[in-house]
């Protein structure tokens, strides 16, 4: 290409000069380029010059400024490099993809744009990638150092995309790339912001510029025509809106996107995932692919390499993910959603980079020991600082006896998952899809995908019974301070009904009194018989002695409940409530394991009895909740203290212990106070009482 139709105003003798590609990094120069003596933050390519020249430079681009001058290679002084640059990098790639989209934000980026990538994939139109995980073309990738290339590289690749007959390409816009004009001189469609939160300060120095830094997205790349696809919840959603009204740039919000609702996307945990891929999904119908041909191939759709990637499931039953997690904000999002999601003790493996924003990891570390009861620090990228100080800073933060240093990475993985206890859920942090360890002076090859499926376990295959049995041990044992283990799998109070292995409750009621039942209960199988009277038996470890059975019974019924990882649901009203909790149950049980309170478990014994025979492996227990008086229904939800309470309706059961039917619906709302924070009510909205319980 003739140097007069890459810069205006070439001056006249050089207008002929043929150019036979752009060069901004001296190494890279092949004969006849034009060189682009540009300031870095790190290098000014001014020093590299010479070295351009000896490598073949057909002419060199410098700052207006500059004095330089060289008797054989024309030295051209311009006022704005940068721009001309861009325009350069336009006209010289005169070809490209036509649908360009750029995604941004703290978190996520890399997500959107594989989920953009996998909705073409299996539509069979062809797709490209620019990011995080490297140049994707058709799905298959091909490895980059950075997240946003430079603009060379990317105007070339670009070219090199449509050439491939590539027309839809989404491109990760990192805060470095825009900042640093690496992205300009596109012919954007639409630009995506996911969210914002702290990360790259070393770089930005303050939360405002690091935003505005993203905002150049929107106020110089985008097309007045383009589009802006965000989050209209977001906290800077007013500011992004502003921009958008200035340049008379529609905006797009992904939570008016219906064709996620009825869909049951099982690879993609956490509710973030779904915002990532409506944004794709959005972004996919601006560039011509309908609902229509999008919505069959949902379910196909895959989470992304090294992002809350579920690696392997151990012998007894703990997994362990990996995650690119390196922020606060992202962080906090993987952990809370292990923690909605599964409801087990998280335990995490976990590090901060070294060199980098290091406000961080104070915050990291609060986020660690907020959501995590095991916590292993490691190493993550120290480079050329003290990786033991890092390790430091966090381990003050995250103290206790829980809390382990290992610097090896390798090896803190292999630690976490030896020292896993049945059903764990385990987190690798801060690394994901990277197979490499930035030591500064050295570069080692690992990946904690990898660390993580060489771990050898020898464990015997896991019995889900045994375990219980220990589980229920250590209940026992906590609340009655025993030191010998009393193993026993489920609760009985009534000896016909006992089975192989229950603990047995000699319960005195108002007509019979279990101790006259304990023979019985022993021939029955029950492994363990808890009695409040003399008592004479041969076998004198099988028998517990307490001061009240019926106090105890509701102690270790509250203790269950307590230390219980499963979602609870406690249903009352004046009819159906045995029916709502077996359906319900039912219901539930095809999907997890589900206890529910058998028959009409719904008093004073039936609910703690009930609460005493959830397992640790139970996900959902259903239970109901009676009453005959004031003040019962209070103090048996309290004990079961549900995540979710149902009130079928109000009658007049029981009409003669109360003033009027005013006074029983009082007395079933009681329920409402002792559903857990963040918990739901579901009502009846044809029942009179409708608009009562709802004002509660």
């Amino acid at each position: 290409m003739l140097l007069k139709n890459l810069i205006e105003n070439c001056p006249n003798h050089l207008k002929k000069v043929h150019i036979s590609g752009l060069a901004l990094d001296s190494r890279k120069i092949k004969k006849g380029n034009l060189f682009f003596a540009l300031k870095g933050r790190k290098h000014d390519g001014k020093k590299f010059i010479k070295e351009a020249i000896y490598k073949g430079a057909r002419a060199i681009l410098v700052p207006k400024n500059y004095k330089f001058y060289h008797d054989n290679i024309p030295i051209i002084k311009v006022k704005n490099i940068k721009k001309i640059l861009a325009d350069s990098c336009k006209k010289f790639f005169r070809e490209k993809p036509k649908n360009i989209i750029l995604v941004t934000g703290t978190n996520g980026k890399s997500s959107i744009a594989d989920f953009f990538s996998q909705i073409f994939y299996y539509n069979k139109i062809p797709v490209a990638t620019i990011g995080t995980l490297g140049i994707s073309k058709n799905r298959i990738i091909k490895k980059t150092n950075l997240t946003s290339l430079d603009i060379i590289s990317l105007h070339s690749e670009l070219q090199l995309i449509k050439k491939k007959k590539i027309d839809n390409v989404i491109i990760e816009a990192s805060s470095h790339g825009l900042h640093q004009g690496r992205l300009d001189g596109l012919n954007v469609k639409a630009g995506i912001f996911s969210n914002f939160s702290q990360d790259h300060l070393d770089y930005h120095k303050t939360m405002k510029k690091y935003f505005e830094a993203k905002m150049i997205l929107f106020k110089k790349l985008l097309n007045k025509n383009g589009f802006i696809i965000t989050d209209e919840h977001l906290k800077e959603f007013s500011k992004i809106q502003s921009i958008a009204n200035k340049k008379k740039i529609k905006i797009l919000n992904f939570s008016k996107l219906n064709i996620l609702q009825n869909e049951n996307l099982k690879n993609l945990k956490g509710s973030f995932q779904k915002k990532n891929l409506s944004m794709s999904i959005l972004a996919a119908n601006l560039c011509g692919l309908s609902n229509k041909n999008i919505k069959p191939i949902i379910k196909k759709i895959k989470n992304v390499n090294g992002r809350l990637e579920l690696v392997r499931v151990l012998p007894n039953k703990s997994k362990v993910f990996i995650d690119f997690a390196h922020t606060p904000n992202a962080l906090e999002t993987v952990l809370e959603t292990l923690k909605i999601e599964y409801r087990n003790d998280i335990t995490l493996v976990f590090g901060c980079g070294g060199e980098r924003d290091k406000k961080k990891r104070p915050l990291m570390a609060k986020i660690a020991k907020k959501y995590c009861k095991k916590i292993y620090i490691t190493d993550d990228n120290p480079r050329n600082e003290n990786p033991k100080k890092i390790r430091n800073e966090l381990k003050k933060i995250v103290k206790g006896k829980n809390t382990f240093e290992i610097g090896d990475r390798s090896k803190a993985i292999q630690e976490a998952l030896k020292n896993s206890k049945p059903y764990e859920i385990i987190i690798i942090a801060g690394k994901g899809h990277e197979k490499f360890q930035d030591y500064g002076n050295k570069i080692l090859k690992t990946s904690d995908k990898q660390s993580v499926l060489n771990v050898k376990i020898i464990n015997k295959y896991f019995n889900k019974y045994e375990y219980n049995l220990e589980y229920n041990s250590n209940i026992l044992n906590k609340i009655l301070n025993l030191k010998n283990k009393h193993k026993f799998y489920g609760v009985s109070i009534d000896s016909q009904k006992v089975e192989k292995g229950n603990l047995f409750i000699a319960i005195k009621g108002k007509n019979r009194d279990g101790h006259k039942y304990i023979s019985s209960a022993k021939k029955n199988g029950a492994n363990i018989c808890v009695i409040s009277k003399k008592f004479k038996i041969k076998d004198k470890k099988k028998i517990i002695k307490v001061s009240n059975t019926f106090s105890f019974l509701n102690r270790l019924g509250l203790e269950k409940r307590n230390v219980s990882k499963a979602e609870i649901i406690a249903v009352t009203g004046s009819a159906g409530k045995t029916s709502v909790k077996t359906l319900l149950g039912n219901l539930l049980k095809h999907f997890e394991k589900t206890y529910y309170s058998p028959k009409s478990f719904n008093n004073h014994y039936g609910v703690p009895i009930s609460l005493c025979n959830l397992e640790y492996d139970h996900k959902f227990g259903v239970f109901e909740v009676g009453m005959s008086k004031k003040g019962e229904i209070h103090r048996l939800s309290k004990i079961i203290n549900p995540d979710i309470a149902i009130i079928t309706n109000v009658a007049e059961a029981h009409i003669e212990n109360f003033k009027n039917i005013k006074d029983i619906a009082k007395t079933k709302g009681e329920i409402i106070n002792n559903i857990k924070e963040g918990g739901t009510i579901v009502l009846n909205r044809d029942d009179k009482f409708f608009n009562y319980f709802h004002s509660l």
